[in-house]
């Protein structure tokens, strides 16, 4: 008998940032994989900054080499704080990774995530643009989930998003807590599923949370360089995508970018389901 193979995909919320073990991350994901079973031999791929093509072009053939019983794919935020961002792409890069996992027969888990412009506490006219992108990437998610047969877990709401405890000094990766709750949600769907056999993650913390001047170390030197990249990338873009928020506040017509955005996400889907089609002679 192997053991089971449990491979984790994505960026730095898989790859345990905020969740310090030793000289490295550990994460939901590593704290997942011993409740699974009671052999598992896990593998975690994600990286910290990845993106849906990061996803496909580089952790999807590495994955699929190693033939898992169980992936995680958890993936888009990044895409959603780049000025590149295009919902059919993310949608038609999801749909190529989920089906190629499902082509293997893996347990497939997903997750929706909370947009990052609500946990930064940025002000609306910066919040609402992120909002709406994180909203359709879930849509696509769930909607993915739903047609592959995947294992979803909803992370975009709950009383945990809002609880300090739960989160890191930078706001946007949880802590020690928040990566167990994860782990601790995840375990009980796959319960309920028979797939999970092993006892559940403790939500209970291992270590001590960080001190608020930790905290505040960790904005000044490593978190300052991540606000950095990210605002040479996404800042000229979201101070345009700002001022068109204020111009169709003050006209009343800021329901047109919401039934853009939706769409945009519906054009997405069914380009997806007209690719499927076969040819008909």
């Amino acid at each position: 008998m192997r053991p089971l193979r449990f491979v984790a995909l994505g960026d730095s919320l898989t790859e345990g940032v905020g969740d310090p073990v030793g000289e490295g991350w550990r994460g939901w994901a590593g704290l997942l994989a011993g409740g699974l079973d009671a052999c598992v031999e896990f593998t975690n791929l994600a990286v910290s900054g990845a993106q849906t093509r990061d996803v496909v072009e580089r952790q999807t053939p590495a994955a699929l080499a190693l033939r898992p019983d169980v992936v995680s794919v958890v993936i888009g935020v990044n895409d959603t704080l780049r000025c590149t961002f295009d919902i059919h792409a993310v949608a038609a890069r999801l749909d190529e990774v989920y089906a190629a996992f499902r082509a293997q027969d893996a347990v497939l888990l997903t997750a929706c995530l909370p947009d990052p412009g609500a946990m930064l506490g940025l002000p609306g006219a910066l919040a609402r643009p992120l909002a709406r992108r994180q909203r359709a990437v879930n849509t696509v998610v769930h909607a993915l989930s739903e047609r592959y047969g995947a294992v979803h877990l909803h992370a975009a709401e709950g009383a945990w998003l809002t609880d300090r405890a739960m989160w890191s000094a930078d706001r946007l990766h949880p802590g020690e807590r928040g990566h167990r709750q994860l782990a601790v949600r995840f375990h009980a769907v796959l319960a309920r599923e028979g797939i999970a056999t092993g006892a559940a993650p403790s939500a209970e913390p291992e270590f001590p949370a960080p001190t608020r001047s930790a905290g505040l170390w960790w904005l000044a030197t490593a978190g300052t360089g991540w606000v950095a990249r990210r605002c040479t990338d996404l800042l000229p873009q979201l101070l345009t995508l700002a001022a068109d928020e204020v111009r169709h506040r003050a006209r009343g017509t800021s329901a047109r970018l919401d039934l853009s955005a939706s769409h945009a996400v519906a054009s997405a889907l069914a380009a997806l389901s007209v690719a499927e089609q076969p040819d008909v002679a």
